[in-house]
């Protein structure tokens, strides 16, 4: 069975092709909230000519969204391009996760669901590299243990420049030394180690609070410049939210 799942989020859309539980196939676009169901329609059928998917064998296609103005009308899109009803998943779609809050996020929600499907027996935290940083856990029963929410570094970095005069856009990347010796690699030091120390703060935080040493992923777009800086962040996956959206939708 070949399956379509998209993450709408904040900042990217996030597609991914299954077969049966294996993601394939991933692309990405971005996110314009006021996008048209026929400019999608346009941009998907390219994608997927680009990456040879051929529509009429995909049988399930899967949403899960954070921006409600556009799960209307990637719906409408998906239904043009497919002919079949796409299946929409939020905090509300059964699981053996416990979501426990009203407020929380499908992208939050989807990464606990394949936390607990893909590492079962230990209990996980979660770092979403989004457009906020999440990091949420989960026990090993499925109970939500808790999130923390912080701007997001590429946001933070955004807000940076914008803010000031003189400041350069930069590339986000490990400088060769922690102290710079120009405004970029002062830039770069401020953005990777103060956020590694955020984060590496927030998971010996939670694992104290939850009083064990809880298994690590790291997903999100900028994951993979965090994840070799440091041995708190145990594997780094960019597709987990799309396997967690995949575990939601599969059985609808």
């Amino acid at each position: 069975m070949n399956s379509i799942v998209i993450n709408v989020g904040n900042s990217n859309i996030r597609f991914g092709l299954f077969d049966d539980d294996n993601c394939d196939i991933s692309w990405v676009i971005n996110t314009k909230p006021y996008r048209t169901a026929d400019e999608l329609y346009v941009q998907i059928l390219m994608l997927y000519q680009t990456y040879k998917v051929e529509p009429t064998e995909i049988t399930r296609v899967i949403i899960g969204s954070v921006v409600p103005q556009l799960t209307k009308v990637m719906s409408s899109a998906i239904k043009k391009i497919h002919g079949i009803q796409p299946v929409i998943v939020d905090r509300n779609t059964p699981s053996e996760v416990q979501a426990k809050s009203k407020q929380m996020g499908t992208d939050i929600y989807a990464n606990l669901v394949a936390a607990h499907n893909m590492y079962p027996d230990r209990k996980k935290i979660i770092l979403d590299f989004g457009t906020a940083l999440t990091a949420s856990c989960v026990a090993e029963t499925g109970e939500t243990l808790g999130v923390i929410i912080a701007p997001g570094i590429i946001t933070s970095l955004n807000s940076l420049i914008s803010h000031t005069a003189q400041l350069p856009e930069i590339e986000l990347k490990k400088p060769k030394t922690v102290l710079g010796l120009d405004t970029v690699t002062c830039m770069q030091s401020g953005m990777v180690y103060g956020f590694l120390g955020m984060v590496e703060g927030f998971i010996d935080r939670i694992n104290d609070e939850v009083n064990d040493d809880c298994f690590v992923i790291a997903t999100g777009g900028v994951s993979h410049v965090y994840k070799p800086l440091t041995d708190k962040i145990h594997i780094a996956d960019r597709l987990h939210t799309l396997k967690g959206l995949y575990f939601l939708g599969k059985d609808l």
